[in-house]
């Protein structure tokens, strides 16, 4: 079992028809859809048939309630704290399928006092770095704690330049390094700002995507390798290729694949988010809205 832990939110992704003006009207295609990064590596993860357990926060809210049932129709066991308001994020999407994002967390953010149960006797656990502050910190800590008692897989994501920003860069890398996660997940410019890179060694394998550019692999003995990109024949929107990266690559480590075979399979999972709209994964040939 794959277990992920972080947020689960309502993403309002907005795709602009033209240049934007401010002090107007600009005509938009607008969709709601499940967000949060913890619960979008879940429910990729789960499409691949992997057992998966989600473990977050949402509001005491019709919102909460849709978003957890979801998660729950796409295949995840999901455990979830009610209280509060449902977090959403705004995402605005250019011609490029590159996205602007403007969260507001709000209950995700206050995720506390998880019991050990819905934790423990995983296969591998997945934190999302935007869980690293505030109340949920000690949820992370306590999961990597479980994960090395258990002998777990732990991987941990960089999520976001100017959550490493706000933290402060040397911060962010000392708090990813303490949980001694197995596989560190960046992009290049999470890589660069947070030195993140440095954290291969000592059992830690540190993972850079690079857009179109090949992946970079760094390993805990000092080896390094790349691995090419396919192409992709549209790009719609970015939002959640990341995510979907992790489930992949992840979802072919508990199936006992090797890092660069696990590349390749994040890749894959990647290139089909990459060609929907939100964090979100169509059936192949199933007709889009």
């Amino acid at each position: 079992m794959l277990v992920c832990i972080g947020d689960l939110v309502e993403d309002v992704v907005v795709w602009t028809d033209g240049g934007s003006r401010t002090g107007t009207d600009n005509p938009a295609r607008i969709r709601r859809v499940r967000g949060g990064a913890a619960s979008n590596v879940a429910a990729f993860a789960a499409s691949r048939g992997t057992p998966v357990r989600f473990v977050g926060r949402v509001g005491d809210d019709p919102a909460g309630e849709a978003l957890v049932q979801e998660l729950s129709k796409a295949g995840v066991d999901a455990r979830v704290q009610r209280r509060g308001r449902t977090g959403t994020i705004v995402i605005l999407v250019d011609a490029s399928g590159e996205r602007t994002m403007y969260p507001d967390r709000a209950a995700s953010a206050e995720l506390a006092d998880v019991p050990d149960s819905w934790i423990s006797g995983a296969a591998a656990i997945h934190l999302s770095a935007y869980s690293l502050t505030g109340p949920p910190g000690q949820v992370l800590r306590q999961a990597a704690a479980i994960a090395r008692a258990e002998g777990a897989v732990l991987a941990v994501d960089g999520s976001s330049v100017a959550l490493i920003d706000s933290v402060g860069p040397a911060t962010f890398r000392d708090l990813v390094g303490a949980l001694r996660p197995g596989y560190v997940f960046a992009n290049g410019a999470e890589a660069e700002l947070g030195s993140l890179r440095d954290l291969a060694g000592r059992g830690t394998t540190v993972v850079v995507k690079n857009g179109l550019d090949p992946t970079e692999v760094h390993f805990g003995d000092g080896r390094s390798a790349a691995v090419p990109v396919p192409p992709v024949d549209r790009v719609l929107d970015t939002t959640g290729a990341g995510d979907a990266f992790a489930a992949g690559f992840l979802s072919a480590v508990l199936q006992q694949a090797e890092p660069l075979e696990a590349v390749a399979a994040g890749h894959a999972l990647a290139s089909r988010v990459l060609t929907e709209p939100g964090a979100t994964l169509h059936a192949p040939g199933a007709v889009r809205d």
